[in-house]
């Protein structure tokens, strides 16, 4: 049952990390865009979903959507409630990423005759992913650690958490599951923390 609960635990942290990549990318170039409205939005959406605790946004799409006859799945649910929040985080990485780069680097992209488009394709992007790459280390330890939060609703694997509160309600286990389920999560980040200095050290910018 552990090792059922730590591979789904690995299975939402690798999607919910992937999703909240791909959507922090795309809520940075809003708010990197010369145009306002698109620059509102992201900006609001990371105001948002920063600010509102992971459990209060798995209630509302569990208890409140079905009002609005959207019912997703509780592992679904899980998922995108991960997502929305590290997604927040994800595009401040992007942000800090992107501050780094010189104001020399736009001006002669822009002298190239480079449209907003291509300027961030070609320069932006490439740079602020390589060094956003341990901020966004940081944040895969985080999003491995939020799934804990499926342990709210009855997942049907549990996963760590929820399987030591299995666990608990129906037995005396005492404090070794949690001693087992603490060792899973902590040897987990210690690989996602390994892999993450490592693309580091071969993608860091040297200034």
């Amino acid at each position: 049952m552990y090792v059922q609960a730590l591979l789904g635990t690995w299975w939402m942290s690798l999607v919910s990390f992937a999703f909240a990549m791909l959507l922090a990318l795309v809520i940075t170039v809003f708010r990197v865009s010369p145009i306002k409205p698109l620059r509102v939005v992201g900006d609001l959406y990371v105001q948002i979903f920063r600010n509102i605790p992971g459990v209060s946004l798995l209630i509302i799409l569990v208890y409140a959507l079905p009002y609005l006859k959207i019912v997703m799945d509780y592992r679904l649910c899980v998922i995108v409630t991960v997502t929305l929040v590290a997604s927040a985080f994800g595009s401040e990485n992007f942000m800090s990423g992107i501050n780094t780069i010189g104001v020399g680097q736009i001006e002669a992209a822009r002298s190239l005759g480079m449209g907003f488009g291509k300027m961030l394709r070609l320069v932006v992007i490439p740079q602020a992913l390589r060094s956003a790459v341990l901020p966004m280390t940081n944040l895969a330890v985080a999003v491995l650690l939020t799934t804990a939060l499926g342990s709210q609703v009855p997942l049907s694997p549990p996963e760590l958490t929820g399987l030591v509160s299995y666990i608990n309600t129906r037995t005396v286990g005492g404090i070794l599951p949690f001693v087992i389920s603490a060792l899973m999560y902590a040897g987990t980040a210690f690989v996602i923390g390994v892999i993450g200095n490592a693309i580091d050290k071969k993608v860091r910018i040297v200034r």
